[in-house]
């Protein structure tokens, strides 16, 4: 078999395929469309006989160029390939405040290693130089990261199951439906060139190890800088060892280089003479990079006589110490020195402030901190000192000064704070001090804490309702974000304590409240879980304010457990991930029981039932149909009868249960799809007395189902709209939410099935809109495209295609009823503009996202008919809609049959059919009301009329139904005269005319 043939700019993009850049890209770099690129990778991928992009861009290891050359002598070879654009712009490493001196041999071993290495850990004894020198290599080695550098500082992160969610903050990576945090980040860094600094590992090496090896597994271009005390364990580490900064070359090493240069900083460089006590002073501090530094502050005030003695003094005292190794002594005797120097309540204060993780403000020490023998009053200025003698960075930015200790002094104050029994008690008050924080964030207030809107002490909280700067929308965010860190640390530190099982579920609540406001989806169900395992038989009786809901205990906080774990399925929907859903809401059932709460059971055990059926497309293995049976039969002896709620939950699981039984026959027909509906009608009815908007909608999704199994589209639609006029006024909880975005697809599907476009239109961008889905732009834009391209609007489906195509591959190619319809929607769209190459290619993706009945009888018909049609192939069309509409129509969503029996009755017309006129008929009996179905069927009647003069009104009627496309075909075939409004209309909507006959 010959080579094929490879022209020069296939070359161009496959070179480009083989870096893995998107579409979009490709054709920023070539300067050329992004349909055009589309065009030449559906070539290469007929011409290579390859299955799909990935398998392109793996081919380019093959003497691509070769083949080029051997199409066109003449052409030049192609250009170095171009490294792919970064996910966004990358962050700037850190800057530090200090010039970077000496270790030009560690600098040099260390780029040599990442050079070579894909994982180079430097290790080294806390306060060495780990961090400066590899932000030093960072910043040399950036240039070569297509991608840049990311810097991650984990320092904040205390629960190793977040490294991955911090990796996500540097890169830009947020969490998808139906992917975790993790799967988010190695997607976003799959094709990419960059360098990731994971910097502070060892107390979270239990995270950063797996993380790493599936992260340096699936991108197989980023490389990874870790700093630690200790190794990471992980395949393909290049362990490098720090050493203290070299003593060797007295005056002139980079240890007293680096003491003269802070002691410049902070007065005056010692003389050129005395660098030899320098020098010697360096040596007795082991050439530490923190202890050298720490020392350099006092110099001024000291002198070299007083450091030497003070110095002296403490490292005879902790020579040998259990708690240090040989290197390490030094930095905790320079720490100790430091500490016994400060005033006595400057030393508590720097062991208090300890239990801060992040940078914190003055107000906030003063909580914290402020009590006997400290008056908060005094704190402000304490913290000052503490900032003069180098135990405290300041920073300041447009929201203030804040304070903040390095890891190694937070350490050091941390066990000082142990030492001294206080401990216990500056936690609390941390812990405290969080959760006020956190309630302030969500808004509401927990009516038996001091920090109620009028309380004083709380006012100058950062997040309090009352406070000026009351953060709100994106400012609201980084608040969060701000004090994030802080809310973890104190609920892992109460978590374990059983004394502090109250506050810590409360801080849970909120926490999990305020991470679904951030869209941290993964996080925010694991918080409200955790809450859920925090109930316990000492919870109060009042109402504890989640932010998002207002759960109420009732002296057995298992009540309490079912209401979180309640929300955390609402998360989980949120997530699509249809087991957790399951999993929680059975779980809240028991939790329910063991509270003596039936009713509450009940309706958890009948959701439980209703998710299996009404998500099932979200699960990777639905439950068999005698579980959820079982379910349902303890639901139904365990709801009462005085309880609506109950009713109203048992009413919806029975009415999916019987939608699936009648779905799974698909035969007996309309005595089971009327009891169906007659279900759903009585659990809406049921649901309205419970006056709860999400019930309500979720009762008016199973009425829509069975109306468009009964064949009443019209009802359907119209139950699937009003689910959004339910869902308006509802609080912003995790299930609201879910539902809410479920309400909007299902809307614009059914608004589209029955000609509604503008509705259709509406739903579908209010859906893209969704900060749920800011994320998955794929799941977000899908309706959206597909009503687009009914209207024909090319400028606003190829752009927003290749949002979808990136969005999909990086969400792992994932298959769904509506994935399917929007590519295929793509497709047809290239088609009417003439691009076959892009068509099929885009036909290709349409396979693999959605279902393939769906593809063969359902969409997949309707768009290819449209694109037949289009360029006069009337009898192809036909053959496309052969089968019976009644044969095929239940197989797949019912959105599509109006527009299937539309355009079978029109492709009848046209190809002549012996039976057109009475498949126009039947035809008008299924979409009658259907504005856009029934314009084409006035097209069809015409037509087969012999009578075109009908047809500019047929055009005004598509225009008024929202499809301009349709419009500008029809006035193309009313005739001469028309033809050029038809081909100038076709024009501005970037589509291309009809071959000419």
């Amino acid at each position: 078999m010959s080579t094929p043939l490879i022209s020069p700019r296939e070359a161009d993009v496959l070179a480009l395929l083989g870096d893995h850049l998107s579409n979009a890209e490709i054709a920023a770099q070539l300067f050329i469309s992004v349909r055009t690129v589309e065009s030449h990778v559906s070539s290469l991928l007929r011409k290579l006989e390859l299955p799909d992009r990935r398998a392109l861009a793996r081919s380019t290891a093959a003497p691509a160029a070769a083949r080029s050359a051997s199409a066109d002598s003449a052409h030049q070879p192609s250009p170095a390939p171009v490294q792919p654009a970064p996910v966004q712009p990358a962050p700037a490493l850190p800057a530090p405040l200090t010039a970077f001196v000496g270790r030009a041999r560690e600098r040099a071993e260390l780029a040599e290693a990442l050079r070579a290495h894909r994982q180079v850990t430097a290790v080294g004894p806390g306060g060495v130089g780990k961090t400066r020198l590899a932000l030093a290599v960072a910043g040399e080695l950036a240039a070569g990261f297509a991608d840049g550098v990311r810097f991650v500082d984990l320092v904040p992160v205390t629960d190793p199951q977040r490294v991955g969610a911090a990796v996500a903050a540097a890169v830009g990576a947020g969490e998808q439906p139906g992917r975790g945090v993790d799967d988010a980040v190695v997607a976003a860094l799959a094709d990419r060139a960059a360098l990731l600094v994971l910097d502070n590992c060892e107390h979270v090496r239990d995270g950063v190890a797996p993380f790493v090896e599936r992260l340096l597994t699936a991108c197989p271009r980023v490389r990874v800088l870790a700093t630690s005390r200790a190794r990471l364990m992980v395949p393909f580490e290049r362990v490098l060892a720090v050493p203290p900064l070299s003593r060797v070359g007295g005056g002139d090493s980079d240890a007293v280089a680096l003491f003269t240069a802070r002691a410049a900083a902070v007065g005056r460089a010692p003389d050129r003479e005395r660098l030899g006590e320098v020098a010697a002073l360096c040596e007795r501090l082991d050439g530490m990079a923190l202890a050298i530094e720490l020392a350099a502050a006092r110099w001024p005030t000291l002198g070299l006589d007083g450091l030497t003695a003070g110095l002296d003094d403490q490292l005879r005292i902790l020579a040998g110490g259990p708690r240090a190794d040989g290197r390490h002594r030094s930095v905790r005797a320079v720490l100790d020195w430091s500490h016994d120097l400060l005033e006595p309540r400057d030393r508590v204060l720097l062991r208090r402030v300890s239990a801060f993780v992040v940078p914190f403000t003055a107000q906030a020490a003063a909580e914290v901190a402020g009590f006997a023998p400290l008056d908060p009053a005094e704190v402000a200025d304490g913290l000052g000192r503490l900032a003069e003698q180098s135990l405290l960075a300041v920073t300041h930015d447009a929201a203030g000064t804040r304070y903040q200790a390095l890891e190694t002094i937070r350490q050091y104050g941390a066990e000082r704070l142990d030492g001294a029994g206080e401990s216990a008690e500056v936690r609390s008050r941390h812990l405290a001090w969080c959760l006020a924080g956190a309630t302030a964030l969500t808004g509401r207030h927990h009516p038996d804490q001091p920090d109620q809107p009028d309380h004083p002490d709380h006012r100058d909280h950062p997040g309090h309702p009352g406070h000026p700067d009351r953060p709100a929308g994106p400012d609201r965010r980084a608040r969060f974000d701000a004090l994030a860190e802080d809310l973890r640390a104190a609920l892992a530190w109460a978590a374990d304590r059983p004394e502090q099982r109250v506050p810590a579920r409360r801080l849970a609540l909120a926490l999990a409240a305020l991470a679904f406001d951030a869209n941290l989806l993964g996080e925010s169900q694991q918080r409200f879980e955790q809450a859920a395992a925090l109930a316990g038989p000492t919870e109060d009786t009042s109402d504890v304010t989640t932010g998002t809901a207002t759960i109420t205990a009732t002296g057995d906080a298992t009540c309490d457990a079912a209401a979180a774990l309640r929300e955390a399925a609402g998360v989980a929907g949120c997530r699509r991930r249809g087991e957790d859903m399951f999993r929680l809401h059975r779980a809240a059932a028991e939790a329910a029981l063991q509270a003596g709460d039936t009713t509450g059971a009940a309706r958890d055990l009948a959701t439980a039932a209703t998710v299996a059926y009404r998500f099932s497309s979200t699960f990777a293995r639905i439950p068999g149909t005698p579980e959820v049976n079982s379910l349902l039969a303890q639901a139904r002896e365990l709801a009462g009868p005085a309880d609506p709620a109950a009713r109203a939950a048992v009413a919806l699981a029975e009415a999916a249960v019987v939608a699936d039984a009648y779905g799974a026959v698909q035969g007996d027909a309309d005595n089971t799809a009327h009891e169906t509906v007659g279900y759903a009608e009585r659990a809406v009815e049921l649901a309205r007395l419970t006056g709860d908007p999400v019930a309500e909608s979720a009762a008016l999704d199973a009425l829509s189902g069975a109306r468009s199994w009964a064949g009443e589209p019209f009802g359907a639609a119209a139950a699937a709209s009003r689910r959004i006029d339910v869902l308006a006024g509802a609080p912003r909880t995790p299930a609201g939410t879910h539902e809410l975005v479920d309400a909007l697809a299902m809307a614009a599907g059914n608004a589209l099935g029955v000609g509604q476009l503008a509705q259709a239109r509406r739903w579908s961008g209010k859906l893209a809109e969704h900060p749920l889905l800011a994320e998955a732009g794929h799941h977000a834009t899908s309706w959206l495209l597909v009503t687009e391209a009914f209207a024909g609007r090319a400028d606003a489906v190829l752009p927003g295609g290749a949002t979808f195509l990136d969005a999909w591959e990086r969400g792992g190619r994932p298959r769904s009823f509506v994935l399917g319809p929007a590519a295929a929607a793509v497709a047809m769209v290239h088609g009417l503009r003439g691009d076959h190459d892009a068509r099929a290619a885009w036909l290709a993706v349409a396979d693999r996202a959605g279902p393939v009945l769906d593809h063969r009888h359902g969409h997949g018909a309707v768009f290819d008919a449209v694109v037949l049609l289009h360029h006069g192939d009337a009898q192809a069309a036909l053959n496309r809609l052969a089968p019976e509409p009644d044969q095929v129509w239940k197989w797949v969503c019912w959105v599509w049959l109006h527009w299937y029996v539309a355009l079978r009755a029109e492709a009848s017309v046209l190809a002549g059919h012996p039976d057109a006129r009475e498949r126009i008929a039947a035809a008008r009996a299924v979409i009658d009301g259907n504005p856009a179905a029934s314009a084409q069927l006035d097209r069809a009647q015409a037509l087969l009329d012999g009578d075109p003069a009908r047809l500019p009104a047929v055009a005004a009627a598509f225009d008024a139904a929202g499809c301009p496309y349709q419009a500008a075909r029809t006035l193309l075939l009313a005739g001469d005269e028309h033809r050029p409004a038809g081909r100038s209309a076709l024009a501005g909507l970037g589509l291309a005319p009809p071959p000419a006959g």
